[in-house]
């Protein structure tokens, strides 16, 4: 389950044109596909709200401000391509919900094109309806099931992709697999990005070995070369508690190639960023990343 933070990140003086209200929401359970779906006012904010999905807290939404995300593991999502790419972005949303991550990109990022996958097709057009969401080709979203999705995406596209797909407080055991982080990397451009919400408790077993399949698909150096990294808050990193954690996988460049636009995980304005943020997050690289995965199975 994902924690909001008390406080959340702002929308920059380079948004996009103000959003505008969707229909008028529902008060109460609504029958969806996959069960239910609920839209939960903030009491002490009239435009923001919570999107629960089967009970599952999916999606903290401002109506009026596209730019606004509350949940942590996003926070540091954001930070992670604020701070390593520039300019609009192409990328593909597994797990889609209410959409915050995208319509902060899209509101940060003019002339981005997203696609955000979600297995619910009654829920798609639900959140559609609900929060008016940007309209394709900005963002266009489409029911699947997210490893169909990736094995049928064109290869070399995207800047970024993001995994945020949960069955209660579990990703499904199908998105986890050596295969679909090697189809992952295959749909990234050379120098992509893929961003993974992987939930875990003590003593972070899936994490460890969610690493070491990451670290199979993207290549056993992407550690030591800065293309893999760990991102958390320390208390969850130390084993504290259960919590979110964001796992982040750079695709590499081929040999004969160099460019100085490639994320950088090593990059000390990545460090300074996630520090910065209201609950400050740790980032896990390198030697240090090696020692955390330790002797973990890729999955």
């Amino acid at each position: 389950m994902a924690r909001r933070s008390a406080r959340s990140s702002k929308r920059s003086s380079s948004s996009a044109e103000p959003p505008t209200r969707g229909s008028a929401l529902p008060e109460g359970p609504v029958e969806i596909d996959t069960g239910t779906a609920e839209v939960i006012p903030d009491p002490d904010h009239s435009a923001r709200l919570t999107l629960q999905v089967n009970g599952v807290p999916s999606s903290y939404l401002d109506l009026d401000d596209p730019g606004f995300l509350a949940f942590e593991y996003m926070q540091q999502m954001d930070a992670v391509v604020a701070t390593t790419t520039t300019g609009p972005l192409r990328a593909l949303h597994l797990g889609a919900a209410g959409c915050a991550l995208a319509r902060r990109w899209d509101a940060e990022r003019p002339g981005s094109r997203q696609l955000a996958i979600d297995i619910d097709a009654r829920l798609v057009a639900l959140v559609r309806e609900w929060f008016d969401l940007p309209r394709s080709p900005r963002l266009r979203l489409r029911p699947d099931d997210a490893a169909r999705a990736v094995a049928t995406a064109p290869p070399d596209t995207y800047d970024v992709v993001v995994r945020d797909v949960f069955a209660g407080d579990a990703t499904p055991p199908h998105l986890v697999t050596g295969e679909i982080a090697a189809q992952v990397a295959a749909t990234l451009r050379p120098g992509g990005l893929y961003l993974v919400n992987c939930a875990d408790r003590p003593p972070l077993g899936s994490t460890r070995r969610e690493l070491a399949t990451l670290a199979a698909a993207f290549g056993p150096d992407a550690a030591a070369q800065g293309r893999l990294a760990l991102v958390a808050e320390p208390g969850i990193l130390k084993g504290r508690r259960y919590g979110n954690l964001v796992l982040a996988a750079v695709r590499a460049l081929p040999e004969d190639r160099e460019d100085d636009d490639v994320p950088d995980l090593f990059s000390a304005d990545l460090g300074r960023a996630l520090r910065a943020l209201p609950v400050p997050a740790s980032i896990v690289t390198g030697d240090e990343l090696t020692r955390f995965v330790a002797t973990a199975r890729p999955y």
